[in-house]
């Protein structure tokens, strides 16, 4: 069977977890390749609402196994919390299964993280503070944990006193903060050994031997095509590889088995933190879609900003993933709008571009240049057939179709699981 990826198609926060979801039974693997607790996925089962952060979103899924691969970075201490949290409504969270050779987000991270970002004062990136960006920099410069590091403790010990060799000079004389000592390291690290031991695997061999038995195996991305650190807004963007080509060196599988890539994308636009946003509203309108979508961030609490849908990201989206389908989310936010603005180019210093200028500078100096669509009034949460759906919300999906670079699979109409139109089979 062939790999499937669902990345985000914009700057994140699309509703991956919903997608997951509409091919929740017909999975048995769920695999996170990118990012870490940065980033998180509200889903909604029944009446009952999960925040997951860390986790795959297919660990509340029967039957589906959930794999941390390697191309995550884990906060061991977040890991256990939300593993203890979903056991006590009730999930059985055994069946997860984490990459020896994941990086360790460790305590000198998360504080060199929080530290650097204030110390820029007003060129902030906008980071979580979690340790993101400090963990894949000692991955990328060598002096990175890994997971399996925590079983041997004398080189443990070693990669801890290399790392902070230079932290600890960074910390005091930079940015006037305490030395971090190797043994408290080491001990915090170490005091999670024993239960983390199960869990670990050769995440790249499982993967490759579950796609040889014929398998379905889903590959979730963390963030969004735009927060990529290769394509994305730099240098406001994640630190990892968050599009469908980071699937195959996020997890170990070969770039030839995916045959599908699901990109999700919002009926309008948001982003959080810094970084340029050419649709964003500062008006009521921005208020009013931020309050309808509820679009503050799972894993931050941060409202985010909000635009019109960006038809010109979506197409430069469908090429640099190779998407195969989008499925498009949270179409009943704009329940109630008389008219509904689509970004269909951008107009720089005069000049009209349909793509998404290949200059940062160009691209932060982008106007928007608006096609208008009439909206409609009509309750659509209980609707689950395309055919069903109001005229005018039917011709915005169409416009949006022939806009953005590939077909529109499905339409989230609200947010609980079953709240979806599908117009093709994913897996088709």
């Amino acid at each position: 069977m062939p790999a499937i990826v669902i990345i985000g198609a914009q700057w994140g926060d699309e509703g991956k977890g919903k997608a997951t979801d509409l091919l929740g039974s017909r999975i048995d693997y769920v695999v996170k390749f990118n990012g870490g607790n940065n980033a998180g996925h509200t889903v909604v089962v029944g009446n009952e609402k999960y925040a997951l952060h860390l986790l795959p979103s297919g660990i509340l899924t029967e039957g589906v196994t959930p794999v941390i691969a390697n191309g995550v970075v884990v906060d061991i201490e977040v890991l256990f919390e939300e593993l203890d949290a979903l056991t006590a409504r009730g999930v059985d969270v055994s069946r997860l299964k984490v990459s020896s050779n994941a990086h360790v987000i460790t305590q000198y991270h998360r504080t060199l993280d929080k530290v650097t970002e204030r110390f820029l004062g007003k060129r902030q990136i906008g980071t979580t503070g979690r340790g993101i960006g400090p963990t894949y920099a000692d991955k990328i410069n060598r002096v990175g944990i890994r997971i399996q590091d925590l079983f041997d403790e004398n080189i443990l010990r070693q990669k801890v006193e290399a790392a902070l060799d230079q932290k600890n000079h960074l910390l005091v004389k930079i940015y006037n903060r305490r030395a971090i000592t190797v043994d408290e390291i080491v001990a915090d690290l170490l005091s999670y050994a024993d239960r983390l031991r199960p869990m670990v695997a050769d995440t790249s061999l499982l993967l490759h031997e579950a796609l040889e038995a014929g398998k379905h195996v889903l590959f979730e991305g963390g963030q969004a095509t735009m927060l990529d650190v290769d394509h994305g807004t730099y240098p406001f963007v994640t630190s990892s590889n968050s599009t469908a080509g980071g699937a195959a060196t996020g997890s170990g599988i070969g770039p030839n088995r995916i045959e599908r890539v699901i990109a999700v994308v919002k009926a309008y636009t948001t982003r959080v933190g810094a970084g340029p946003f050419p649709t964003e509203l500062f008006d009521e309108s921005g208020e009013w879609l931020r309050a309808r979508g509820f679009e503050f961030g799972t894993t931050t609490g941060r409202p985010r900003r909000t635009g019109w849908y960006d038809a010109p990201i979506a197409r430069y989206s469908s090429r640099i993933n190779g998407v195969t389908d989008f499925v498009l989310t949270k179409l009943d936010t704009l329940t109630g709008l008389e008219t509904i603005p689509v970004c269909v180019a951008y107009d720089v210093d005069g000049v009209r571009h349909d793509e998404v200028p290949a200059s940062q500078s160009d691209f932060h100096h982008a106007v928007p240049i608006y096609q208008n669509f009439p909206g409609w009034s009509e309750d659509i949460s209980g609707v689950r057939r395309f055919e069903d759906l109001p005229k005018n919300a039917q011709d915005y999906v169409t416009a949006l179709e022939a806009m953005s670079g590939s077909r529109i699979s499905a339409i989230g109409v609200g947010p609980g699981r079953e709240a979806i139109v599908v117009r093709h089979d994913l897996l088709d």
